[in-house]
């Protein structure tokens, strides 16, 4: 991970088309300088992060199933919970799962889990569009490259 970038998944460990679902991997770095102010001698990982982690992995998943086609725009989350401290060092991983497909939009249940135990966990709704510019089409394809979704 590297938060400061908004890269909050380190490589994609599983996509399963048919179910359809996605488990990622991330590790929180030991030093970063979002902890500076969250907080000082007590870092933890802000749940506005959490939320865009789990975000990604739901837009990773809904890529995947579009052939890096469409680009997802997180469009709404409802019923997140962060249930656990994330500190740095952790070891996550991401799972995603599309329960829901229509009208350009995508509905996704996503968590975060730490050694099996729950840390977060939401129901998002993505906004399925024409990539905008050709600039972060390419941008999304590199990460793509970058987790293991795409072949460079």
């Amino acid at each position: 991970m590297r938060l400061e970038y908004f890269q909050m998944l380190d490589r994609i460990e599983q996509l399963d088309i048919a179910v359809p679902s996605l488990a990622a991997a991330g590790v929180v770095p030991e030093a970063s300088p979002v902890f500076e102010g969250h907080f000082p001698g007590h870092p933890l990982m802000p749940g506005v992060l959490l939320l865009e982690t789990m975000a990604q992995a739901a837009g990773y998943l809904l890529l995947a199933l579009d052939g890096f086609s469409r680009m997802p725009f997180l469009a709404g989350a409802k019923t997140a919970a962060f249930r656990a401290f994330v500190r740095p060092g952790a070891h996550l991983t991401v799972q995603a799962t599309r329960i829901h497909d229509g009208s350009g939009y995508a509905v996704v249940d996503a968590s975060i889990l730490e050694h099996g135990q729950a840390m977060a966990d939401a129901r998002l709704t993505l906004r399925r569009m024409p990539f905008p510019s050709l600039a972060l089409e390419r941008h999304v394809r590199s990460e793509g490259v970058r987790l293991g979704l795409l072949e460079a």
